[in-house]
């Protein structure tokens, strides 16, 4: 009976302290994030310790969870700023992360040292493929593992039985699919120099490939016919939205979402449709499988590859890759949110431009949209203005309806 069983915690990612805020507003239990170092994400805009303490004491001012992570495989000359980094985190006191989402066994050594009051979550990027290594991060003291990528439905359910009732597993259920085991990718450095474990990544899977035959240098043969090249390693994201009732039984406690990297816009779609799904199987089976359809196009309105269920149901073939572009599906343009009002008038700051006629629509939190047009925009002095083209700018707009701090809005492509 679903009565007896916890809803899953839905976890979001942020990449900055406005998306922190979304997630916080559209329905994450949790949200996850990094700082400017330790992460896997160095190219997200991340969050310096003031930026991450006001983000902490926001999410626990709503009652959401915050995990913060520092999951590179640290070398000889890491270790020492990693025992200062953790030092910092534990003097945020009430505020400080309610976990510390961790790879590498030196790094996790020196959280149990230095933070034994601040959980560990084992990241996917310590290869959790079987209920040994859930067994064995849990005799040191981690709260939760977060699973491969690479695990059917089936090794969730035989994992989660042979693993102790108490420790969580944490899964992902949406967004980029990386063409490594468990995103432990070497491409990225050996092209580059950047290394994917140190969080520079230059998503290097997405590239155009051809073949060169080796006594003929500077010969580009294409791997499969197609007059732009051939993107081989260039997945479709994962969407598990219709698959929630499987993910449940299966046993998985946090649903995790892919993306530091994506716009708040992003973050507010995909958390309100996965909250209301999330919700809906719980209040009543019914009423959720009557709403897939209307799940799916929500989330398609994100930014996406397409989509795939990944390796939940058997490995991957090739319809699950992207073989002619690298480019995403991009629906929506995000324009702003309302940040207060003055005088009638909703207070934005500019995302991209949109001028006075343009339709657009309203998201809410609760992941309701209204279509409508734009009456009047003002700059930050109250001049009327018929577009704003400037980024960033702050704007003051009449959208012909009332809104509140936290509204979304956004125009159809």
């Amino acid at each position: 009976m679903l009565k007896d069983i916890k809803k899953p915690e839905l976890l979001i990612p942020a990449g900055s302290l406005e998306a922190l805020r979304t997630a916080v507003i559209y329905g994450a239990d949790a949200i996850y994030i990094g700082g400017d170092m330790y992460g896997l994400r160095a190219k997200a805009k991340n969050f310096s310790l003031e930026d991450m303490k006001a983000g902490i004491t926001f999410a626990h001012s709503h009652g959401k969870k915050v995990y913060v992570t520092a999951n590179i495989t640290a070398h000889n000359q890491d270790i020492e700023g990693i025992r200062k980094y953790f030092q910092e985190l534990k003097e945020f006191g009430k505020n400080r992360p309610d976990a510390l989402i961790i790879s590498d066994p030196g790094v996790f050594s020196i959280a149990m040292e230095l933070v034994p009051e601040i959980e560990v979550h084992i990241s996917t990027q310590a290869n959790n493929t079987n209920y040994e290594t859930y067994r064995f991060w849990n005799k040191l003291g981690a709260a939760r593992v977060v699973s491969a990528r690479e695990l059917s439905m089936e090794e969730l359910a035989e994992l989660r039985a042979n693993i102790p009732a108490d420790m969580e597993i944490e899964t992902f259920v949406h967004g980029a699919m990386c063409i490594a085991y468990s995103g432990r990718c070497l491409l990225s450095n050996y092209f580059t120099g950047r290394d994917a474990n140190m969080g520079a990544c230059t998503h290097s899977c997405r590239w155009r490939y051809h073949v060169v035959e080796e006594t003929r240098p500077g010969v580009y043969l294409p791997i499969e016919e197609t007059e732009r090249g051939t993107f081989i390693f260039n997945s479709k994201d994962l969407c598990m939205i219709e698959y929630i009732p499987e993910l449940v039984k299966a046993g998985v406690n946090s649903f995790k979402v892919e993306g530091r990297m994506k716009t708040a816009l992003y973050v507010a779609t995909v958390t309100s449709t996965y909250r209301r799904a999330i919700d809906e199987y719980f209040e009543d089976p019914a009423i959720y499988e009557a709403h897939k359809s209307n799940y799916m196009e929500e989330v398609r309105k994100g930014v996406n590859r397409l989509f795939t269920t990944g390796f939940f149901f058997g490995k991957p073939m090739h319809e699950e890759q992207i073989y002619n572009h690298n480019t995403y599906e991009k629906a929506y343009t995000y324009l702003g949110t309302v940040l207060g009002e003055r005088d009638g008038l909703y207070k934005l700051e500019q995302k991209n431009k949109f001028c006075v006629g343009d339709i657009v629509e309203v998201i809410k939190p609760n992941g309701t949209s209204t279509e409508t047009t734009v009456k009047r925009i003002t700059d930050d002095e109250g001049f009327d203005i018929e577009s704003c083209p400037h980024p960033l700018q702050i704007i003051y707009v009449d959208f012909g309806l009332e809104l509140k701090e936290y509204d979304m809005i956004r125009r159809k492509e």
